[in-house]
């Protein structure tokens, strides 16, 4: 082979090398693009599916600490049966005495959630009920613009602490509409379905983004 043939031989060489070269850069961009997306569609749809799982549905008030666990408003209501017969004490918050939010509070605090001591904070907890017949047991009605809190029970009766020289009782709701401030649902009726459903979208949420990852995880160059 002459020189001159040789010379052109390598620089059809070079020119296919530089090709191959320029279409290998081009897979990479594109491959990297195109897992990049996937990641980031992956990564959306789990921050979606997460949110769905555990957020709130336009809820007003504040959340209590603590969690209800499957825990129902019949169960709070079974709380405050135990403290029946137990003589009003301001101030008091056990079997030895208490007042009416004090009661409320260690009815709570015996399945699990917290609620502040005093009237005024328990009455801005969980969600509004508008009125009396849409209670449910475990809701907390408030009256006297907050002087005074008691337990719904269910079938139009109520738990509380009176006043002095009483005991807690169970009676007759006394109250109409127009002598209440304030309804509050601490534990929504449909906690437990809601967290079963939770668990099975977080389960779904988790199952797709890894699979998504695997897939682009496996791709080729």
């Amino acid at each position: 082979m002459t020189m001159i043939a040789a010379m052109g031989r390598i620089s059809q060489i070079q020119a296919t090398l530089q090709q191959l070269s320029n279409v290998s850069t081009e897979r990479v961009t594109t491959t990297v693009a195109a897992t990049t997306a996937a990641a980031s569609a992956s990564a959306d749809s789990f921050a979606a599916t997460l949110a769905a799982a555990l957020g709130t549905s336009g809820t007003t008030g504040t959340s209590a600490s603590g969690s209800a666990n499957g825990t129902t408003g019949t169960d709070v209501v079974a709380s405050a049966e135990k403290y029946l017969g137990v003589p009003y004490v301001f101030g008091g918050e056990d079997s030895s005495g208490m007042d009416c939010s004090g009661l409320v509070q260690t009815v709570y605090a015996d399945i699990g959630i917290e609620l502040p001591r005093l009237v005024s904070g328990q009455m801005k907890m969980g969600t509004e009920v508008g009125s009396l017949a849409e209670a449910q047991p475990g809701d907390l009605i408030v009256t006297g613009g907050g002087d005074h809190i008691l337990i719904y029970a269910g079938d139009n009766k109520v738990i509380h602490a009176p006043y002095p020289g009483r005991t807690v009782c169970l009676r007759e709701a006394y109250m109409t509409d127009a002598d209440i401030t304030t309804i509050r649902r601490i534990i929504p009726t449909n906690t437990q379905a809601t967290g079963t459903a939770s668990a099975d979208m977080l389960s779904t949420a988790f199952a797709a983004f890894a699979g998504q990852n695997s897939t682009v995880t496996g791709s080729t160059l």
